[in-house]
């Protein structure tokens, strides 16, 4: 057994981030490992995704191996046996989490605002409200903006443009009329 004798002076090299003495440990060691992630997960893609993610790990971490503490296959094994355990929970919770759908739930019936013709009907709605939005004067748009898209009153209105009540109204009123008769004059109605 060569091979697992060279695998700690290869560990060494990994972690001075020798490129090929990592390929060396990944041709020593995939097949071994791949197994005890196949054994665990018993499915051969999520084997194969865990077995990456463990090499990632070991990639990473391989500074972190002593000696001392074991041999290099076991320390690589307890990473590919936790990535595969963490991998089992996952699943686990995500199974604990989801609902199989039935035939029912899955025969949604069409939105008629889905529809193609409804879309472009409310395309050009909206591309002749903006219109007539910049027909308007820019006090008109401004107070009108500030009434319907933030919510405010004339008298916030009038304390945020700095402008007496009275044009603020003024501004509002002209400015909704001369909306109206744009979108009726388009072909625009209110809902």
């Amino acid at each position: 057994m060569q091979a697992n004798q060279d695998l700690p002076h290869l560990m060494a090299r990994v972690a001075l981030r020798d490129r090929a003495a990592f390929e060396l440990v990944y041709r020593l060691t995939s097949a071994h490992l791949f197994s005890v992630s196949l054994r665990m997960l018993r499915n051969e893609q999520r084997a194969e995704e865990n077995l990456q993610e463990a090499y990632v790990s070991i990639w990473h971490h391989a500074q972190a191996y002593r000696p001392d503490a074991g041999t290099p296959m076991t320390w690589m094994i307890n990473i590919v046996r936790n990535k595969a355990i963490d991998q089992l929970r996952s699943r686990r919770n995500e199974d604990e989490h989801s609902v199989e759908l039935d035939e029912d739930a899955l025969a949604v019936p069409a939105d008629a605002a889905g529809e193609p013709l409804q879309l472009l009907e409310q395309n050009l709605a909206d591309a002749r409200i903006g219109a007539c939005m910049q027909a308007l004067s820019a006090q008109q748009r401004q107070a009108l903006a500030l009434a319907y898209y933030r919510g405010m009153v004339h008298t916030e209105i009038a304390e945020a443009l700095h402008a007496p009540l009275g044009t603020i109204k003024a501004w509002v009123r002209r400015g909704l009329d001369r909306l109206k008769a744009c979108l009726e004059a388009g072909g625009v109605t209110a809902p």
